[in-house]
């Protein structure tokens, strides 16, 4: 079964390295990635696979603080637009990849996701 995940995962998922909330977070996340860069992911809108182990979402919503579930949604959205894709879709990990690099989608990125962003600190974009 294809993994599930949501916009914003598709790249920031490209400079994890091993940080997350919890013990239980960061196995989730590691199966998760695991399995889309071996068999690729079906894109959905709203909580993933990833989203099912964070201890911030409650009934299906992002909790982390206040309007952070519209945030996440807008980001989701943005990074969509980024990629040329859209929900219901079916991207080989590698594919995502040569998305970011060949349609300049980090420097927006950067601009309008990462100068916020609280993983900012732990996050290994080269370009930061």
């Amino acid at each position: 079964m294809l993994a599930r995940l949501r916009g914003h995962h598709l790249i920031c998922l490209q400079f994890y390295r091993g940080e997350g909330y919890d013990e239980k977070f960061v196995k989730n996340l590691e199966a998760v990635l695991s399995r889309v860069e071996k068999e690729g992911a079906l894109i959905v809108e709203g909580a993933d696979d990833i989203c099912s182990a964070c201890p911030y979402l409650v009934d299906g919503k992002c909790r982390y603080s206040e309007g952070s579930d519209e945030e996440i949604k807008y980001l989701d959205v943005l990074a969509l637009n980024l990629l040329d894709l859209s929900p219901e879709s079916i991207v080989k990990w590698k594919d995502v990849k040569k998305r970011i690099e060949n349609l300049g989608v980090l420097e927006i990125w950067m601009k309008e996701a990462c100068s916020n962003c609280d993983w900012r600190k732990v996050c290994h974009i080269e370009y930061l």
